[in-house]
């Protein structure tokens, strides 16, 4: 039997939170529903930021009461503090919350005070508070931004990203992503950093493609025994619209790019090629203009019986 990854679809919030203008409730649903159809079994719908400071995500309750809800499939929202788990408690009591949330931590003070306004110390308190609060009542999901290395730091010790993973672990996250903010991983990076921490929490991988090395990143994760990744539409998002990290294009690892190579490589997605391709499109329509995907332009790659000469 092939392997077998799951990935997450992010497009409907890391992928719209870099859109300046907002994306209509209904669109986001539409998407939602699509990547359900293309066979995402984990999907990141939205986000519980705060309404003002991030406007594009001002209807998260109105997103997760719309979208089309069925078995096998979970949505997740992004928690940054104490009062985004206090909503997703109450949409989840409303009949219409959550199945994961997210819980932020960053790597580096740096990025932390500049992404999350508070110490890395006090972070971690607001996600000892948010897990308390959760009560066991959502999939818990950490993830560690900038990973990999810090736009204002610089490289990121390997040993502090273990203990921050271990750390969520010890809360009880089901799942801890790594990412790699500003694209600077490397395959030996990765390779190291995955198999430095084993299996006791499952990793999910979260790449950006800076610099262009965000699928062969995936691949080292994959060889190193990674089988979660999160990827989105287009290559789109990455970061905060009114957030910049560098220059270039700092967007997500382009999901249909990713599941083209894995089909061709026998590793199994769960994926619906023809109807990814179809929500590939809706993407591009839904933002007006052409996105990221070599895929999108080229086609899948084609498996061995259907190459020509």
């Amino acid at each position: 039997m092939p392997d077998a990854v799951t990935i997450c679809e992010c497009f409907a919030r890391d992928g719209l939170q870099h859109e300046p203008e907002f994306v209509p409730t209904a669109t986001k649903v539409a998407l939602l529903d699509a990547f359900a159809d293309a066979g995402f079994r984990r999907l990141e719908a939205t986000s519980y930021s705060h309404p003002e400071r991030v406007p594009g995500f001002s209807d998260a309750s109105e997103v997760l009461t719309r979208v089309g809800r069925r078995p096998g499939v979970a949505f997740k929202a992004t928690c940054p503090n104490p009062r985004a788990v206090r909503r997703a408690l109450a949409d989840l009591d409303a009949g219409h919350g959550a199945d994961e949330l997210s819980l932020l931590v960053s790597a580096t003070e740096s990025h932390t005070e500049r992404n999350l306004r508070t110490s890395r110390a006090g972070q971690w308190e607001r996600v000892e508070e948010m897990v308390a609060l959760a009560g066991g009542r959502f999939k818990l999901v950490g993830v560690v931004s900038v990973a990999f290395g810090c736009p204002f730091e610089g490289a990121v010790d390997p040993g502090r990203v273990a203990e921050d993973v271990a750390r969520f672990a010890d809360l009880g996250a089901d799942l801890v992503t790594l990412g790699d903010t500003t694209g600077v991983a490397t395959p030996r990076s990765v390779r190291a950093l995955f198999e430095r921490l084993g299996t006791e929490v499952p990793v999910v991988a979260h790449f950006h493609n800076t610099r262009g090395t965000g699928i062969a990143n995936a691949v080292a994760a994959l060889d190193a025994g990674c089988r979660n990744f999160d990827t989105a539409m287009g290559g789109v998002g990455g970061h905060p619209s009114a957030i910049r990290y560098g220059a270039g294009l700092t967007g997500n690892v382009c999901t249909e790019d990713l599941v083209s190579l894995f089909a061709a490589m026998g590793v199994d997605t769960g994926l619906d090629l023809d109807l990814l391709a179809k929500a590939s499109a809706a993407c591009e329509d839904a933002l007006g203009r052409p996105l990221h995907s070599m895929v999108a332009r080229a086609g899948f790659t084609p498996t061995p019986n259907q190459e020509t000469p």
